[in-house]
């Protein structure tokens, strides 16, 4: 066995003297054994509590025998779709077929089937009938209950019955995937577990679900859309681990899934730990031949600091998978790693980041979501910073200056995005300074996503007027330290509320910029997120009121066009959407006009050349 890395076939096995193993973990990413990754963290975490654990990577789904690598594990299989859902990965917004996987050796695509958990569980279940099965990850967390499926348009059964498993780990996991193994270690079976916080199980018997908030039953969110936002939102406003009741979604009266509340978050001593497991910080050697992993060299020399996100955005999942309290590592772990990925002999010099879901986030909201928790129905930032709110950059700042002046390191870069809301909030700007002088290179992208305030309402984000007077405070420090930088906005299309007039809106504010984006996202309807329910209903599951929804492609094409109206090859959509919405003032050679009345010919890419200054 590769000294270091856990099996990953029977020899690796064999070599480390074990004939039998505690787990099995398949998964549809390659071996990375890095903290990014969730299939090493949980695998560290097991094998760090005496447990044995071997890889099953990327296996071929059509032969059962790929599962079949060491034999039955002595407690179970763990699966996962890897660090993504496996349709995200597999398709764009359009639902055309992406051309890589930066999950798999050398970037190859298909070496994963589409809704991976279901598909291994089923080809694990040919085979070993009643071994326990335990689905995690994004893909088996996001689809724990009843759920919007974009890609089939429908509303599909909790993953825990599709895939035929025992049980879900849902969140981050490490404090349930112990729990579940001691439970198998003591004797217990898989269908017995169902007192695990963190966990999802199925069972036939209702009287034996105690202190439970019944959601509508799958069959009626599957025909009625106000019944599906109910049950959204009900779940949505149980995901808090302090506050969050059990809660349960019948099938057909006669099979019960039950939600356990989440699991508590890490304490700061907790998450160092994990982060201090001997993760071998690379891929499997046996992928060098392919090329390697492209998803490590995006995260090899970059830090995680935090986890949890109280910015809450509709469209992010997070809320639903990691929660809203945060928890952060120590100055001292993050420091230590920081040391170990200097000595590495492809390191350059440079941090790539410092952060996480939200980069300057290092404390819980306020003081008392550690005792009490987040608010059910209020949020941290929106609409506007709760009183309440605890903005402070004091222990972020001084974590950044630690690792600037380790040896070897010549830049510290945070990539991972700032809240410009929660940082206009903060009256001290020495934070804004020093990110300005130290951690920007050039561009610094942060995410106003669009220039309507009924959009970003819907969103979840501060008003347009937020984002103006950030960027106005971001040039001013720029002009003061004589330093040629620029806000990058990340700007999105198509969100539920988006009207027509609202993309031109958005295209005229560009224009006055003199600046066009050379990334926008499509709005994804991705399992989730209160979006998604929006997209699904027509309605906003907060307030139940009816939401516009933009579902015709072509449509879709346009509102995003206008957003890059400077491309030559968007002209024909961006004037037939001008036209459609009555706006000819905008077709013309006038500084106001978005494109002349005739399409230009192509050339050389413009943008680079039209591109200024956010906010000037």
């Amino acid at each position: 066995m590769t000294e270091g890395f856990l099996p990953i076939c029977r020899q690796d096995m064999l070599d480390a003297g074990l004939e039998q193993l505690d787990f099995v973990y398949v998964c549809g990413d390659a071996y990375v054994d890095h903290p990014s990754f969730g299939s090493a963290i949980i695998s560290r975490v097991l094998t760090a509590h005496g447990y044995s654990v071997g890889f099953i990577c990327q296996p071929d789904w059509k032969d059962p025998k790929s599962v079949c690598e060491y034999g039955e594990p002595r407690l179970g299989f763990l699966v996962s779709s890897g660090n993504m859902d496996s349709m995200v990965n597999h398709y764009t917004v359009a639902k055309k077929r992406r051309k890589k996987d930066a999950y798999s050796p050398g970037g190859v695509m298909g070496r994963r089937p589409d809704r991976a958990v279901t598909v291994y569980c089923n080809l694990i279940r040919q085979t070993y009938k009643h071994a326990a099965i335990i689905i995690g990850g994004i893909e088996a967390s996001l689809r724990r209950m009843g759920h919007y499926d974009y890609w089939s348009d429908s509303v599909r059964r909790s993953i825990l019955l599709e895939s035929g498993a025992d049980l879900i780990s849902y969140g981050m996991g490490e404090k349930s995937i112990v729990e579940i193994a001691d439970a198998l270690a003591s004797g217990l079976e898989a269908k017995d577990i169902s007192f695990i916080d963190g966990t999802v199980y199925k069972t036939r018997y209702e009287d034996e679900i105690y202190d439970a908030v019944r959601l509508p039953d799958f069959e009626e969110i599957k025909r009625d859309k106000k019944a599906y936002a109910r049950s959204f939102y009900l779940q949505y406003t149980n995901t808090d681990p302090f506050t969050a009741k059990r809660i349960y979604e019948a099938y057909d009266g006669k099979m019960f899934v039950v939600q356990n509340p989440p699991a508590k978050p890490l304490t700061q001593l907790e998450m160092d730990d994990v982060y201090a497991l001997p993760y071998m910080r690379a891929c499997h050697p046996s992928y060098q031949k392919d090329g390697g992993i492209p998803a490590l060299g995006e995260i090899k020399f970059s830090l995680t600091s935090n986890r949890g996100c109280f910015g809450e955005c509709n469209f992010c999942a997070l809320t639903m998978h990691e929660g809203r309290i945060v928890q952060a590592r120590s100055h001292e772990s993050i420091v230590r790693e920081a040391k170990e990925i200097t000595s590495d002999p492809d390191f350059k010099g440079y941090i790539h980041d410092v952060g996480g879901p939200t980069a300057e986030f290092r404390m819980p909201a306020c003081k008392k979501q550690l005792r009490k928790g987040a608010c059910k129905h209020k949020r941290c930032l929106w609409p506007k910073p709760c009183p309440n709110l605890d903005v402070d950059h004091s222990d972020y700042l001084a974590l950044l200056r630690k690792l600037r002046k380790l040896p070897k390191v010549r830049k510290v870069f945070v990539r991972s995005g700032v809240r410009f809301d929660y940082l206009m909030a903060d009256r001290d700007k020495t934070f804004l300074k020093e990110l300005c002088q130290y951690h920007v290179s050039g561009q610094l992208r942060v995410a106003p996503e669009h220039r309507s305030d009924r959009v970003l309402a819907l969103m979840g984000k501060p008003s347009h007027d937020v984002y103006d007077s950030f960027v106005r405070e971001f040039d001013k420090v720029n002009e003061k330290y004589q330093l040629n930088q620029f806000v990058v906005p990340y700007l999105m299309s198509s969100h539920p509320g988006s009207t027509m007039e609202d993309a031109i809106e958005l295209a005229v504010y560009l224009n006055k910029l003199h600046f066009t984006p050379e990334q926008v996202s499509d709005f994804y309807p991705t399992p989730g997120t209160v979006s998604t329910c929006m997209y699904y209903t027509g309605l906003d599951p907060i307030t139940m009121k009816p939401v516009f929804v933009e579902r015709n492609p072509h449509e879709k094409a346009m509102q995003r066009a206008l957003i890059q109206f400077r491309d030559p090859d968007n002209y024909d959509l961006v004037k037939a959407a001008l036209l459609e919405a009555g706006r000819e003032d905008l077709i013309g050679y006038g500084e106001a006009c978005l494109i002349p009345p005739r399409k230009r010919k192509s050339g050389p890419d413009r943008r680079k050349h039209a591109r200024r200054k956010a906010g000037r």
